[in-house]
């Protein structure tokens, strides 16, 4: 089996997604459901997958869970919250007693927007964090290459908590730089309660005309430093339809992962998502 441990979806008539502007992510703007996805998904092998959260609105997420409640497809949601609210651990424990709150795995929030490079490393962001642990959930971090250090300080101030770094950390791909991305990300993989997730290249790319070769200095980065036990493929679907259709990117992993047993590659594929999901 496969899982597919990164997608979206979004209803423009529900709610409207502001980070998609410009004529580069025209093509985003429109509807994809789950029942979109659906055909691809299982062309490809793939049979479950985590529905990750968009944008910083409460309504999200309870939609999300209650969407993965009707869905065979999602296995489950990383939603958000406020994790500077003070009744976080509330919080969380009342999206858990909603409709498919069972399928709540994780939070996440966009700290690539967020001016200040520490903003992990607030008092009041970590004391969420902590109640995220708490809550037996995972945090994915959504951040830029120089929000790694700070990723790396919360992992070893919380060891209670599964951080799960998506898209590489978003290196700059397109230039072909590695430094300084890899030897952050060496950084973080350095604790034990980080894992990463094998996605999100392709629009890190040039969207016409990336290769394999382009991507695989990156994949071998993350592959050595996290090992494939830590590491899970996402398809970051529809954001990836920018540069690939679902299928190449599915492809493009078995590509990337093509020296690996076939135990490793199953981590990759199935077991690390599984375990850090719960799925």
């Amino acid at each position: 089996m496969t899982v597919d441990a990164h997608h979206h979806v979004w209803d423009l008539s529900v709610r409207d997604q502001d980070w998609i502007t410009g004529p580069e992510l025209q093509p985003l703007r429109r509807n994809f459901t789950v029942a979109d996805l659906e055909p691809e998904a299982r062309a490809a092998g793939v049979d479950r997958t985590v529905l990750v959260q968009t944008i910083t609105v409460a309504e999200e997420t309870p939609e999300f869970l209650a969407l993965a409640q009707e869905s065979p497809l999602v296995g489950g949601v990383v939603g958000w919250t406020d994790l500077t609210r003070p009744d976080v651990a509330d919080e969380l424990a009342r999206l858990g007693e909603l409709p498919g709150g069972a399928y709540l795995r994780g939070i996440r929030h966009q700290v690539q927007g967020e001016p200040d490079p520490a903003w992990l490393l607030r008092p009041e962001v970590t004391r969420g964090l902590a109640a995220v642990a708490a809550a037996g959930l995972a945090y994915d971090l959504l951040v830029l290459p120089q929000q790694l250090p700070a990723c790396a300080e919360i992992a070893a101030a919380l060891p209670e908590l599964t951080l799960v770094l998506d898209h590489l950390g978003k290196p700059p791909i397109a230039s072909g730089e590695l430094e300084p991305w890899a030897g952050g990300v060496r950084a973080l993989a350095a604790l034990p309660n980080t894992v990463c997730k094998l996605s999100g290249m392709v629009t890190e790319a040039d969207l016409a005309k990336w290769t394999a070769d382009d991507l695989r200095p990156y994949a071998d980065t993350v592959l050595d430093a996290f090992g494939p036990g830590r590491l899970m493929f996402g398809s970051d679907w529809p954001v990836c339809t920018l540069a690939a259709t679902y299928g190449q990117v599915r492809d493009l992993a078995d590509a990337l992962t093509d020296g690996l047993s076939d135990h490793e590659r199953a981590e990759v594929l199935e077991d690390t998502a599984t375990r850090v999901y719960r799925l």
